[in-house]
Protein backbone atom coordinates (compact mmCIF):
# COMPACT_ATOMS: atom_id res chain seq x y z
CA UNK A 1 0.00 0.00 0.00
CA UNK A 2 0.96 3.66 -0.36
CA UNK A 3 2.46 4.45 3.03
CA UNK A 4 1.81 8.16 2.71
CA UNK A 5 2.09 10.07 5.99
CA UNK A 6 2.51 6.78 7.87
CA UNK A 7 5.80 6.01 6.16
CA UNK A 8 7.83 7.59 8.95
CA UNK A 9 5.20 7.65 11.69
CA UNK A 10 5.14 3.86 11.99
CA UNK A 11 8.23 1.79 12.77
CA UNK A 12 9.60 -0.70 10.27
CA UNK A 13 8.71 -3.71 12.42
CA UNK A 14 5.09 -2.54 12.42
CA UNK A 15 5.21 -2.04 8.66
CA UNK A 16 6.44 -5.62 8.30
CA UNK A 17 3.35 -6.70 10.26
CA UNK A 18 1.01 -4.53 8.17
CA UNK A 19 2.46 -5.85 4.92
CA UNK A 20 2.08 -9.41 6.16
CA UNK A 21 -1.56 -8.84 7.12
CA UNK A 22 -2.25 -7.28 3.72
CA UNK A 23 -0.66 -10.27 2.01
CA UNK A 24 -3.22 -12.51 3.71
CA UNK A 25 -6.22 -10.19 3.97
CA UNK A 26 -5.73 -7.62 1.21
CA UNK A 27 -7.33 -4.17 1.04
CA UNK A 28 -10.49 -4.37 -1.05
CA UNK A 29 -11.44 -7.83 0.20
CA UNK A 30 -14.79 -6.36 1.32
CA UNK A 31 -15.91 -6.59 -2.31
CA UNK A 32 -15.69 -10.38 -2.15
CA UNK A 33 -18.61 -12.61 -1.04
CA UNK A 34 -18.88 -12.87 2.72
CA UNK A 35 -17.92 -16.55 2.80
CA UNK A 36 -14.76 -15.77 0.86
CA UNK A 37 -13.92 -12.97 3.27
CA UNK A 38 -14.26 -15.40 6.16
CA UNK A 39 -12.08 -18.01 4.49
CA UNK A 40 -9.33 -15.46 3.93
CA UNK A 41 -9.63 -14.00 7.45
CA UNK A 42 -9.53 -17.44 9.08
CA UNK A 43 -6.45 -18.35 7.04
CA UNK A 44 -4.79 -15.13 8.18
CA UNK A 45 -5.65 -15.87 11.82
CA UNK A 46 -4.07 -19.32 11.50
CA UNK A 47 -0.94 -17.80 9.98
CA UNK A 48 -0.54 -15.44 12.95
CA UNK A 49 -1.53 -17.91 15.64
CA UNK A 50 1.10 -18.33 18.38
CA UNK A 51 -0.23 -21.38 20.20
CA UNK A 52 -1.25 -21.66 23.83
CA UNK A 53 1.03 -21.15 26.82
CA UNK A 54 1.93 -24.24 28.81
CA UNK A 55 -0.55 -25.12 31.53
CA UNK A 56 -3.62 -23.62 29.87
CA UNK A 57 -6.50 -26.10 29.70
CA UNK A 58 -9.32 -25.61 27.21
CA UNK A 59 -12.90 -26.84 27.17
CA UNK A 60 -15.44 -26.21 24.39
CA UNK A 61 -19.12 -26.05 25.23
CA UNK A 62 -22.43 -24.61 24.05
CA UNK A 63 -24.92 -22.51 25.96
CA UNK A 64 -28.66 -22.87 25.39
CA UNK A 65 -30.29 -19.55 24.52
CA UNK A 66 -33.93 -19.55 23.41
CA UNK A 67 -34.01 -21.33 20.02
CA UNK A 68 -30.25 -21.49 19.51
CA UNK A 69 -26.97 -22.57 21.06
CA UNK A 70 -23.98 -20.29 21.61
CA UNK A 71 -20.55 -21.92 21.29
CA UNK A 72 -18.04 -20.90 23.95
CA UNK A 73 -14.49 -21.88 24.86
CA UNK A 74 -13.25 -21.89 28.47
CA UNK A 75 -9.59 -21.38 29.39
CA UNK A 76 -8.27 -22.33 32.83
CA UNK A 77 -4.83 -22.84 34.30
CA UNK A 78 -4.16 -26.45 35.21
CA UNK A 79 -4.48 -26.90 38.97
CA UNK A 80 -5.31 -23.23 39.48
CA UNK A 81 -8.10 -21.59 41.45
CA UNK A 82 -9.05 -18.45 39.53
CA UNK A 83 -9.88 -15.31 41.47
CA UNK A 84 -12.03 -13.92 38.65
CA UNK A 85 -13.49 -14.75 35.25
CA UNK A 86 -13.12 -12.84 32.00
CA UNK A 87 -15.84 -12.85 29.35
CA UNK A 88 -14.09 -12.19 26.03
CA UNK A 89 -15.76 -11.06 22.80
CA UNK A 90 -13.63 -11.33 19.66
CA UNK A 91 -13.13 -8.71 16.98
CA UNK A 92 -13.83 -9.01 13.26
CA UNK A 93 -16.23 -6.22 12.31
CA UNK A 94 -19.23 -8.29 13.49
CA UNK A 95 -18.91 -10.38 10.31
CA UNK A 96 -15.64 -12.29 10.86
CA UNK A 97 -13.87 -14.37 13.48
CA UNK A 98 -14.79 -16.89 16.13
CA UNK A 99 -13.29 -19.16 18.74
CA UNK A 100 -10.27 -20.05 16.61
CA UNK A 101 -9.35 -16.56 15.39
CA UNK A 102 -8.64 -15.30 18.93
CA UNK A 103 -7.71 -18.58 20.61
CA UNK A 104 -4.09 -17.69 21.38
CA UNK A 105 -4.99 -14.22 22.65
CA UNK A 106 -7.52 -15.69 25.10
CA UNK A 107 -5.07 -18.39 26.18
CA UNK A 108 -2.35 -15.81 26.87
CA UNK A 109 -4.85 -13.67 28.78
CA UNK A 110 -5.67 -16.70 30.93
CA UNK A 111 -2.00 -17.49 31.56
CA UNK A 112 -1.11 -13.87 32.27
CA UNK A 113 -3.88 -13.30 34.82
CA UNK A 114 -4.57 -16.77 36.20
CA UNK A 115 -8.27 -16.03 35.62
CA UNK A 116 -10.79 -18.21 33.85
CA UNK A 117 -11.43 -16.81 30.37
CA UNK A 118 -14.62 -17.56 28.44
CA UNK A 119 -14.55 -16.73 24.72
CA UNK A 120 -17.95 -16.23 23.08
CA UNK A 121 -18.76 -17.25 19.49
CA UNK A 122 -21.65 -14.83 18.95
CA UNK A 123 -23.74 -14.82 15.78
CA UNK A 124 -22.31 -12.88 12.85
CA UNK A 125 -23.78 -10.45 10.35
CA UNK A 126 -25.03 -10.13 7.69
CA UNK A 127 -26.90 -13.41 8.20
CA UNK A 128 -27.69 -12.35 11.77
CA UNK A 129 -28.14 -8.61 12.01
CA UNK A 130 -28.34 -6.47 15.11
CA UNK A 131 -29.38 -7.24 17.81
CA UNK A 132 -28.28 -10.89 17.35
CA UNK A 133 -24.67 -10.37 18.52
CA UNK A 134 -25.86 -8.27 21.45
CA UNK A 135 -28.36 -10.93 22.51
CA UNK A 136 -25.68 -13.65 22.41
CA UNK A 137 -23.24 -11.45 24.32
CA UNK A 138 -25.83 -10.85 27.03
CA UNK A 139 -26.77 -14.52 27.26
CA UNK A 140 -23.13 -15.58 27.59
CA UNK A 141 -22.47 -13.03 30.31
CA UNK A 142 -25.49 -14.22 32.28
CA UNK A 143 -24.33 -17.82 32.00
CA UNK A 144 -20.77 -17.12 33.15
CA UNK A 145 -22.04 -14.99 36.03
CA UNK A 146 -24.27 -17.82 37.24
CA UNK A 147 -21.90 -20.69 36.53
CA UNK A 148 -18.72 -19.30 38.08
CA UNK A 149 -19.82 -17.09 40.95
CA UNK A 150 -16.55 -15.20 40.41
CA UNK A 151 -15.95 -11.48 39.95
CA UNK A 152 -16.38 -10.79 36.23
CA UNK A 153 -14.32 -8.66 33.88
CA UNK A 154 -15.69 -7.84 30.43
CA UNK A 155 -13.11 -7.69 27.67
CA UNK A 156 -13.02 -7.55 23.88
CA UNK A 157 -11.22 -6.10 20.90
CA UNK A 158 -12.71 -3.95 18.15
CA UNK A 159 -16.25 -5.26 17.52
CA UNK A 160 -15.82 -7.31 20.68
CA UNK A 161 -14.97 -4.18 22.63
CA UNK A 162 -18.29 -2.77 21.48
CA UNK A 163 -20.11 -5.87 22.75
CA UNK A 164 -18.33 -5.79 26.10
CA UNK A 165 -19.40 -2.17 26.58
CA UNK A 166 -23.05 -2.65 25.59
CA UNK A 167 -23.26 -5.62 27.99
CA UNK A 168 -21.85 -3.43 30.77
CA UNK A 169 -24.49 -0.78 30.07
CA UNK A 170 -27.37 -3.22 29.81
CA UNK A 171 -26.47 -5.09 33.01
CA UNK A 172 -26.42 -2.10 35.34
CA UNK A 173 -28.63 -2.77 38.29
CA UNK A 174 -28.81 -6.50 37.58
CA UNK A 175 -28.24 -9.29 40.05
CA UNK A 176 -24.69 -9.74 38.71
CA UNK A 177 -22.67 -6.94 37.17
CA UNK A 178 -19.08 -6.78 35.99
CA UNK A 179 -16.41 -5.42 38.32
CA UNK A 180 -14.53 -4.00 35.36
CA UNK A 181 -14.23 -3.77 31.59
CA UNK A 182 -11.14 -3.57 29.41
CA UNK A 183 -11.92 -2.44 25.88
CA UNK A 184 -9.26 -2.84 23.19
CA UNK A 185 -9.52 -0.43 20.21
CA UNK A 186 -13.33 -0.65 20.51
CA UNK A 187 -15.97 0.65 18.09
CA UNK A 188 -18.23 2.69 20.37
CA UNK A 189 -20.20 4.82 17.95
CA UNK A 190 -18.30 8.09 18.20
CA UNK A 191 -18.96 11.18 16.14
CA UNK A 192 -17.58 10.83 12.61
CA UNK A 193 -16.15 14.33 13.01
CA UNK A 194 -14.00 13.13 15.94
CA UNK A 195 -10.36 13.99 15.43
CA UNK A 196 -9.11 10.43 14.79
CA UNK A 197 -11.93 9.79 12.29
CA UNK A 198 -10.58 12.68 10.23
CA UNK A 199 -6.86 12.43 10.96
CA UNK A 200 -6.70 8.68 10.42
CA UNK A 201 -9.57 8.13 8.00
CA UNK A 202 -7.29 6.08 5.73
CA UNK A 203 -5.11 4.42 8.36
CA UNK A 204 -3.51 1.05 7.61
CA UNK A 205 -5.63 -2.03 8.45
CA UNK A 206 -8.79 -0.05 9.28
CA UNK A 207 -10.24 2.92 7.43
CA UNK A 208 -13.45 4.87 7.84
CA UNK A 209 -14.68 3.20 4.64
CA UNK A 210 -14.08 -0.22 6.24
CA UNK A 211 -16.04 0.86 9.30
CA UNK A 212 -18.97 1.98 7.15
CA UNK A 213 -19.01 -1.43 5.45
CA UNK A 214 -19.08 -3.30 8.76
CA UNK A 215 -21.80 -1.04 10.16
CA UNK A 216 -23.99 -1.55 7.10
CA UNK A 217 -23.54 -5.32 7.32
CA UNK A 218 -24.47 -5.33 11.00
CA UNK A 219 -27.56 -3.16 10.59
CA UNK A 220 -28.69 -4.05 7.10
CA UNK A 221 -28.37 -0.38 6.24
CA UNK A 222 -31.30 0.53 8.50
CA UNK A 223 -31.32 3.70 10.57
CA UNK A 224 -30.59 2.58 14.13
CA UNK A 225 -29.50 5.90 15.57
CA UNK A 226 -29.61 6.41 19.33
CA UNK A 227 -29.57 2.68 20.11
CA UNK A 228 -27.21 2.07 23.07
CA UNK A 229 -27.34 -1.69 22.48
CA UNK A 230 -25.66 -0.97 19.14
CA UNK A 231 -23.39 1.97 20.03
CA UNK A 232 -22.55 2.63 23.69
CA UNK A 233 -21.90 6.34 23.09
CA UNK A 234 -25.58 6.68 22.13
CA UNK A 235 -26.53 6.03 25.76
CA UNK A 236 -27.73 8.99 27.82
CA UNK A 237 -26.67 7.53 31.18
CA UNK A 238 -23.04 6.71 31.97
CA UNK A 239 -23.47 6.28 35.71
CA UNK A 240 -22.93 3.04 37.66
CA UNK A 241 -20.73 1.47 35.00
CA UNK A 242 -17.90 -0.86 36.04
CA UNK A 243 -14.36 0.45 36.33
CA UNK A 244 -13.29 0.98 32.73
CA UNK A 245 -9.97 0.93 30.90
CA UNK A 246 -9.92 1.63 27.17
CA UNK A 247 -6.78 0.99 25.11
CA UNK A 248 -6.63 2.39 21.60
CA UNK A 249 -4.04 2.77 18.83
CA UNK A 250 -2.88 6.23 17.78
CA UNK A 251 -3.19 5.50 14.04
CA UNK A 252 -6.76 4.20 14.09
CA UNK A 253 -9.95 6.10 13.23
CA UNK A 254 -11.55 4.59 16.34
CA UNK A 255 -9.12 6.12 18.82
CA UNK A 256 -11.35 9.13 19.55
CA UNK A 257 -14.10 6.75 20.69
CA UNK A 258 -11.97 5.71 23.66
CA UNK A 259 -11.41 9.31 24.70
CA UNK A 260 -15.09 10.25 24.37
CA UNK A 261 -16.31 7.16 26.20
CA UNK A 262 -13.99 7.58 29.19
CA UNK A 263 -14.80 11.27 29.48
CA UNK A 264 -18.52 10.44 29.66
CA UNK A 265 -17.93 7.94 32.46
CA UNK A 266 -15.75 10.36 34.40
CA UNK A 267 -18.35 13.11 34.03
CA UNK A 268 -20.92 10.71 35.51
CA UNK A 269 -18.69 10.10 38.54
CA UNK A 270 -17.27 6.73 37.52
CA UNK A 271 -13.77 5.31 37.13
CA UNK A 272 -12.30 5.33 33.65
CA UNK A 273 -8.91 5.58 32.00
CA UNK A 274 -8.10 5.97 28.31
CA UNK A 275 -4.67 4.95 27.06
CA UNK A 276 -3.75 5.68 23.45
CA UNK A 277 -0.81 3.54 22.38
CA UNK A 278 1.52 5.71 20.28
CA UNK A 279 2.51 4.69 16.75
CA UNK A 280 0.33 1.59 16.65
CA UNK A 281 -2.56 0.60 14.37
CA UNK A 282 -5.83 -1.24 14.70
CA UNK A 283 -5.44 -4.99 15.28
CA UNK A 284 -2.06 -4.64 16.99
CA UNK A 285 -2.79 -7.63 19.24
CA UNK A 286 -1.70 -9.91 16.41
CA UNK A 287 1.62 -8.06 16.28
CA UNK A 288 2.43 -8.67 19.95
CA UNK A 289 5.25 -11.17 19.23
CA UNK A 290 7.00 -9.18 16.51
CA UNK A 291 6.46 -5.51 17.39
CA UNK A 292 7.87 -4.26 20.69
CA UNK A 293 5.26 -1.52 21.05
CA UNK A 294 2.46 -4.06 20.57
CA UNK A 295 4.03 -6.45 23.06
CA UNK A 296 4.23 -3.72 25.70
CA UNK A 297 0.63 -2.71 25.01
CA UNK A 298 -0.58 -6.30 25.38
CA UNK A 299 1.32 -6.70 28.62
CA UNK A 300 -0.42 -3.55 29.85
CA UNK A 301 -3.80 -4.98 28.86
CA UNK A 302 -3.12 -8.19 30.80
CA UNK A 303 -2.09 -6.15 33.83
CA UNK A 304 -5.24 -4.05 33.56
CA UNK A 305 -7.51 -7.11 33.42
CA UNK A 306 -5.65 -8.67 36.36
CA UNK A 307 -6.02 -5.52 38.48
CA UNK A 308 -9.73 -5.07 37.79
CA UNK A 309 -10.40 -8.75 38.50
CA UNK A 310 -8.79 -8.26 41.92
CA UNK A 311 -10.95 -5.15 42.42
CA UNK A 312 -7.89 -2.88 42.22
CA UNK A 313 -7.61 0.35 40.27
CA UNK A 314 -4.23 0.55 38.51
CA UNK A 315 -4.33 4.27 37.66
Amino acid sequence: MDRGKYATLLDEDLWAYIDRVDSWYPPGIAAAPIERQREVYDAMARAFRQGRPEGVEVDDDTLPADDRSIPIRRYRMKGGKPQAAVVYYHGGGFILGGLESHDDICAELCAGTGFEVVSVDYRLAPEHRHPAAFEDAMAAFAHVATATGLPLVLCGDSAGGNLAAVVAHANRGGARTAVGQVLIYPALGGEPTGCSYVRHADAPLLSVKDMEFYHAARTGGENVAEDPTLEPLADTDFSSLPATIVVTAECDPLSSDGDAYCRRILEAGGKAFWREEPRLVHSFLRARRTVSRAQAAFEGIIAAVAALGRNEWPY
